[in-house]
């Protein structure tokens, strides 16, 4: 692995276990807090690489629908993470807002 896809996948891993619970980011989001916009395709393979306890259950599309298709394994195991932990879904999309705590706070720490 290459020195900066370890920084890389660090930052998209503490950007995604920042992420609430009952809370939502899409991949692009993930990519801009963790500080590499642009770069959301790439997110999906740092989560890839991320260890189990990634919440990775909390990213999502950008149209706030689920990262997996309708029907498959993964789709039905983020639907469900997702459902235990109170968000609501309508026609297989999120409906949540965006994280209401300071993400920068809750990835860095306190200025």
């Amino acid at each position: 692995m290459s020195e900066y896809q370890a920084k890389f996948d660090t930052a998209i891993w503490a950007v995604v276990s920042a992420i609430p619970r009952g809370q939502v980011m899409a991949y692009g989001e993930v990519a801009r807090a963790a500080g590499f916009p642009r770069h959301a395709r790439m997110v999906s393979k740092a989560m890839g690489r991320s260890p189990k306890s990634l919440p990775w259950h909390r990213v999502v599309r950008s149209d706030r629908s689920l990262a997996f298709e309708v029907g498959s394994e993964g789709f039905d195991t983020q639907r469900q993470r997702l459902e235990q932990e109170g968000v609501t879904m309508l026609n297989g999309k999120v409906i949540a807002e965006q994280p209401s705590e300071d993400l920068d706070a809750l990835i860095w720490g306190p200025e």
